[in-house]
């Protein structure tokens, strides 16, 4: 195997790579892209599915965007949860409104 020299190394959110690894990040940049058994270039036919399955994905993840009326309260909550605190309320909403009890509880 051509590449048997493959070193691979983690580098942690916050850390900063030390200037070899972004020499050799910088270096392997550089070098051609060189399709194998374990990693065939793909035909055009392939790219188009790949395309195709990637815009169904995106389109079924769509939100629609609403707006909602919350009390100051529950919004410093939210927030206090940090980066991201729109993502809890929908999470939190998804499973509220799933929870039949909690579902009557709030009418």
């Amino acid at each position: 195997m051509e590449n048997e020299n493959i070193v691979r190394t983690v580098i942690r959110p916050g850390q900063q790579p030390t200037e070899a690894q972004i020499r050799e990040i910088e270096t392997a940049s550089m070098l051609p892209v060189v399709p194998d058994e374990e990693a065939p270039e793909l035909s055009m036919e392939q790219y188009a599915e790949m395309a195709a399955i990637a815009r169904a994905r995106k389109a079924k993840n769509i939100k629609p965007v609403i707006a909602l009326r919350i009390t100051p309260d529950t919004l410093e909550i939210a927030k206090a949860t940090g980066k991201g605190y729109t993502g809890f309320l929908s999470r939190l909403l998804d499973n509220a409104i799933k929870d039949p009890q909690l579902v009557a509880k709030s009418l």
